[in-house]
């Protein structure tokens, strides 16, 4: 594997800059654009969206409600409110429909920071560090739960911080500070891409509700793959590429199939060989036609 310095520059010179990062840029309007419209009550007074990321309002009329959110709602053994439930059926339908991390890669505020401690770590060439397992972030998810149940209360919100820095930024930085900081340290000295790939709750949750999402990434051209492993570089879950990358000959589909894929881009954007393209889940099967291509005719 190429160093990290080195990642995307076959992409850029056969596509260009723009191509080789078109997906990043997009991403990063997306959570920018997001942040404008919950700022735009306070600063303006222009009231698209009312509340959080946790529970929010749309032009008066539509509720928004995070499902750990509810989830913790439901342990603590509190009655939801209809809106609550309206708002939580919203959300969960239009995740389950474009991929349930996109929340990861597309909205959450922490993956301004998460993405900066890896960018750091791979720069200065900080290796090693404590391994957790990928499926942690589930048995996070269970311990919110139990600890809700226990306590009566919406618990994981007290030190959440996604919902922590998000109000922060619309409401005044304070702990938010703090937060950032902790998460980029440990990000960057603890272990690499510790919180969101390996302990986030919100992040498992969301995995979960994405399982059968139909909008996904697809390695449709994966018979030009040069090997240069750009896209395991970039990628913040690249357990979930192998599969569908190498998987020709085994019978194993283009589709990336795992919710824990974020739909963030970011393999596409590095491939020179435009291996990878969004599409949907649909139409799985191994092309025969292209594994044929590959052997020798007698």
């Amino acid at each position: 594997m190429a160093s990290y310095s080195e990642v995307g520059k076959e992409a850029v010179q056969a596509k260009g800059w723009f191509g080789a990062y078109k997906w990043l840029i997009l991403r990063r309007l997306s959570q920018v654009s997001v942040f404008l419209l919950f700022l735009l009550g306070p600063l303006a007074g222009v009231w698209i969206i009312k509340g959080n990321l946790s529970s929010s309002l749309l032009l008066d009329r539509v509720p928004m409600t995070e499902p750990i959110l509810f989830l913790q709602m439901l342990a603590a053994g509190m009655a939801p409110a209809v809106d609550a439930l309206i708002g939580v059926l919203i959300v969960s339908l239009f995740y389950l429909l474009v991929g349930g991390r996109v929340f990861c890669s597309w909205v959450c505020p922490l993956n301004w920071v998460t993405d900066a401690a890896y960018w750091t770590r791979e720069r200065l060439g900080i290796r090693g560090g404590a391994r957790f397992s990928r499926g942690l972030r589930y048995w996070m998810l269970g311990m919110v739960v139990v600890l809700s149940a226990v306590t009566g209360t919406l618990a994981f919100e007290m030190f959440n911080p996604v919902s922590i820095v998000q109000r922060g930024i619309i409401f005044g930085m304070g702990l938010a500070w703090a937060v950032i900081l902790a998460v980029f340290l440990f990000d960057l000295l603890v272990a690499k891409r510790g919180w969101c790939s390996h302990l986030c709750p919100m992040g498992g949750l969301y995995g979960l509700i994405g399982q059968l999402s139909p909008l996904r990434i697809r390695a449709d051209q994966r018979a030009s793959c040069n090997d240069c492993m750009d896209c395991f570089a970039v990628c913040p879950e690249p357990q979930v590429i192998k599969p569908a990358l190498k998987g020709a000959g085994k019978g194993v589909g283009p589709v990336i199939l795992a919710g824990e894929c974020t739909n963030c881009g970011r393999c596409i954007d590095v491939c020179s060989k435009d291996v990878f393209n969004f599409g949907l889940r649909f139409n799985n099967e191994e092309k025969v036609e292209s594994l044929r291509g590959t052997t020798q005719q007698p």
